[in-house]
């Protein structure tokens, strides 16, 4: 265990505080407070993603388990803050199916290539980091919800969300394509 791992785990345990936001009675925690609350917690998974990275690399802290926790990590805010949304009627349960099944395919695809010994073959690529980025600016507008002065928070997040999910299929597309090419060179 190391600083960057203990900042992984800080990010798996703020998936509860923004899940029960949620669910605080309406007359403690109103309508904008508790959207500014879920959304203030998933931006702050999102910073300790990039700090718990930026420490490993900068400290010579990564490892293995690191490596492991991290995209679980990733994967259970977005996949729990998706199906919030899902509840909340912010996101098309298609949209959340899209990009939840694309997790688990990629996740698969990447055990069995690392497998097989060719784990560099699925490595993220630019395509993969730009959903990554898209999917987090998208549920932080649909956690937060409310328009902003003149601007539709809400419809921006709508955009934005059928965006990442084209972007996570276009980028599932790209690592199976390596994955069969490396396959087919063997």
């Amino acid at each position: 265990m190391n600083v960057p791992n203990y900042i992984t785990f800080f990010r798996i345990l703020i998936i509860p505080f923004l899940i029960i936001t949620f669910y605080v009675p309406e007359n403690v925690l109103g309508g904008l407070s508790r959207n500014f609350l879920a959304t203030f917690f998933f931006i702050l998974a999102g910073i300790s993603d990039w700090l718990d990275g930026y420490l490993a690399r900068k400290m010579g802290l990564e490892s293995k388990f690191g490596a492991f926790i991290d995209p679980v990590a990733d994967k259970l805010i977005v996949i729990s803050s998706l199906v919030m949304l899902v509840e909340l009627d912010r996101v098309s349960a298609i949209i959340a199916v899209i990009i939840i099944g694309r997790e688990v395919a990629v996740s698969a695809l990447r055990e069995w290539m690392a497998g097989i010994g060719a784990s560099n073959h699925v490595a993220v690529a630019f395509i993969g980091k730009l959903k990554t980025t898209l999917q987090f600016i998208a549920i932080a507008l649909l956690l937060f919800f409310d328009d902003i002065f003149f601007i539709p928070i809400s419809f921006l997040g709508q955009v934005t969300i059928w965006a990442a999910a084209l972007l996570t299929i276009i980028s599932m597309l790209y690592y199976l394509k390596q994955a069969f090419t490396l396959k087919q060179s063997n």
